[in-house]
């Protein structure tokens, strides 16, 4: 039987790694930034190797900034490893690395002091893929799981939520939804980005309309905010 090739390597370290990690960010989330950055790729004529590597690797570090503090950036400490494990996992061109290695550092929403905002297509396609795994369905229900996670209630109104801190009682998936996820569409990079963050962006103005009719709590309209 002939040794698994670079890519499988690659793909086998990734899910030892990210398994036991929160849902929120585990091999699953990988997965489906992996599948959402191909399809970037394609629509944007991006390097698919590259963009193939980088959302495997985008949040390899995710468990060290658990560990060490979220002072500890996971894209910095991501983009660091990422030399280290492709070069293991049997990639020998280190262009294709460091634009790997790029893909990664650039891909966080919140950006640190003297990280650079993704610049290259391959970058954009990260970085996006990334951001549309909050949205739409997927992104309501990461959403709820982290609430259940930390003990918060399953709904609250506008002004309980944009009031509260995080990580309390009052910290809902309507708190994110409010204060992150409905501006994600906003940060697209790539056209395909935005067709499909449109599509994820109004299916979730409709789920916590419904929700806010249902409970009897208002939903602020956007002119508003």
């Amino acid at each position: 039987m002939s040794e698994p090739g670079p890519q499988r390597r690659l793909f086998e370290l990734v899910r030892e790694r990210m398994e036991a990690n929160p849902a929120c960010h585990d091999y699953d989330h990988t997965l489906r930034v992996y599948r959402t950055a191909l399809e970037i790729a394609e629509g944007e004529g991006a390097d698919r190797e590259v963009v193939s590597a980088a959302a495997l690797l985008h949040d390899i570090a995710r468990d060290r900034e658990l560990e060490e503090g979220s002072e500890n950036c996971h894209a910095r400490l991501g983009a660091e490893e990422t030399q280290t494990i492709l070069a293991g996992c049997g990639f020998e061109d280190r262009a294709f690395i460091a634009r790997v290695a790029a893909c990664v550092a650039s891909h966080r929403y919140r950006r640190r002091p003297g990280q650079e905002p993704p610049a290259s297509p391959e970058e954009r396609a990260v970085f996006d893929a990334d951001k549309l795994d909050g949205m739409g369905a997927v992104g309501i229900a990461r959403a709820f799981h982290f609430a259940g996670r930390i003990g918060a209630r399953l709904h609250n109104s506008p002004e309980a939520a944009l009031e509260s801190d995080p990580y309390s009682r009052e910290d809902t998936a309507y708190r994110e939804y409010l204060i992150k996820l409905r501006r994600l569409e906003d940060t697209m990079l790539t056209a395909t980005g935005r067709r499909l963050a449109r599509e994820r962006s109004e299916f979730m103005d409709e789920f916590f309309r419904r929700l806010c009719a249902e409970t009897g709590t208002g939903f602020p309209a956007r002119e508003e905010d």
